[in-house]
C-alpha cells in the first residue's frame, strides 16, 4: 500500500492509533515474558488488539531492549512488565570501534522481523512495527547518566557508537519493512533529555540517517518521543519524518501550533497516570480534553502519550476509544 498516502489522509477518518499492543497479553492469556520472547504469540497478541479495538492501524511492540540485547547488553524480563537493559556495556575511554554491528536476526530481532510476516497474514489493517532511535540506543549502550556527560566530555565516542547503532538500526528497519510492515514508530525519547544544540548533533543526523535509508512511497516513519520536546522542534522536524507522535509531557496544542499541516501529529493521552492507572471515567475525561484542544488541527490523531503498559487495564482502553468514537459523533 501506499502508507505515506495513507498516512497524510488518516486525520480525515477521524479514529485513534494509540501505541497500544502489550495490553493484548490479557486478551490471548500469555504474560510478558513469553510475548516478547516469540514472534508468533505476537502476531496473535495483535491480532487481539485489532479485533477488540478499532484503530486505524496496528501497531507492535515497543521493546526498547530488544535492539540492545542484539549488541549484548544484559536484559531483565519479567511476567507483568516490559523488558529493560540492566547495564552498559561500553564505558568512557573505550575503543568505538572495537564495538561490533550484530547481524539482523541476532537475540531477539529475528523474532520481532517474524512478527510483521505473521501479523501481516493475521491482520487486515496497516501495520507498523517498532523500532528505537539511534541516540536511545547509544544510551543504553553506554549508559544514560554517562552518554549525557559524555556528549561534552567525550563526544568521538559518542558520535563512534552512534555511528554503530544507525548502522544496526538501518538493516533491522530495513527487515521489518521486507518482512511486510506498512511503517515504523521509531522510539527515541532518549534525545528529550538533549538541549536544543545536543539534540541537533547526537540525535537528528544519525534518525536523518536511517530515515533516508528505509523510507519509501510503502513504508512511512513516524517519529516517536515523549520528552520534553517543545524546545526541540527545529531539529526534530529536520529529521524527515512522515509524521510525529509526542507524550504527555507536553501540551500537544501547543505543539501542534509549531507544525506544518501536512504533518500528521499523534498524541497523548495519558498511558500510565490515566491507562493504567486512571479509571474509566477519568480515561473519559483525559481523551476528551486532549480532544477539545487538539482537534481542530487538521493534521491531529489522537494516541496515547506513548506504548501503554501490558496491565492497563482493558475497560479503560475500552473508555479510551469510546471517547474518540463520542466526541466525533457529536
Amino acid at each position: 500500500m501506499d502508507t505515506q498516502r495513507w498516512l497524510r489522509s488518516a486525520p480525515s477518518l477521524r479514529k485513534a492509533m494509540p501505541i497500544l499492543s502489550y495490553p493484548g497479553v490479557q486478551l490471548i492469556g500469555e504474560n510478558v515474558n513469553s510475548l516478547v520472547r516469540s514472534g508468533a504469540l505476537q502476531a496473535k497478541c495483535m491480532r487481539a488488539v485489532a479485533q477488540r479495538w478499532d484503530a486505524l492501524a496496528c501497531v507492535s511492540l515497543m521493546d526498547l531492549s530488544v535492539e540492545a540485547e542484539a549488541f549484548g547488553s544484559p536484559v531483565r524480563f519479567s511476567h507483568d512488565e516490559v523488558p529493560t537493559v540492566t547495564a552498559a556495556i561500553i564505558a568512557e575511554g573505550d575503543d568505538p570501534d572495537a564495538l561490533a554491528v550484530p547481524a539482523v536476526g541476532a537475540a531477539r530481532t529475528g523474532e520481532y522481523i517474524s512478527t510483521i510476516a505473521n501479523a501481516k497474514q493475521l491482520i487486515d489493517k496497516p501495520i507498523f512495527a517498532g523500532s528505537i532511535g539511534p541516540f536511545s540506543l547509544a544510551g543504553r549502550l553506554l549508559d544514560f547518566s554517562e552518554i549525557m556527560v559524555l556528549c561534552y566530555d567525550e563526544p568521538e565516542l559518542v558520535h563512534g557508537v552512534l555511528a554503530k547503532a544507525a548502522a544496526f538500526l538501518i538493516d533491522y528497519n530495513r527487515a521489518l519493512r521486507d518482512a511486510g510492515a506498512d511503517g515504523l514508530i521509531m522510539a527515541e525519547p532518549a534525545a528529550g533529555l538533549l538541549s536544543p544544540a545536543l539534540n541537533a548533533e547526537f540525535s537528528t543526523p544519525y534518525v536523518r540517517q536511517i530515515i533516508q535509508a528505509v523510507q519509501n512511497d510503502n513504508f512511512a516513519v513516524i517519529y516517536h518521543n515523549c520528552g520534553n520536546t517543545i524546545p526541540l522542534i527545529e531539529s526534530i522536524l529536520s529529521n524527515g519524518a512522515d509524521a510525529y507522535h509526542f507524550g504527555n509531557a507536553i501540551d500537544l496544542s501547543e505543539m501542534l501550533k509549531q507544525i506544518p499541516a501536512h504533518y500528521p501529529v499523534f498524541g497523548n493521552v495519558d498511558p500510565a497516570g490515566q491507562l493504567r492507572n486512571g479509571t474509566p471515567e477519568s480515561v473519559r475525561a483525559s481523551t476528551l480534553a486532549v480532544l477539545e484542544k487538539c482537534a481542530k488541527h487538521e493534521n491531529f490523531i489522537i494516541s496515547s502519550g506513548c506504548d501503554i503498559p501490558p496491565a492497563a487495564p482493558v475497560e479503560n482502553i475500552d473508555a479510551f476509544f469510546q471517547a474518540v468514537e463520542e466526541f466525533y459523533g457529536r
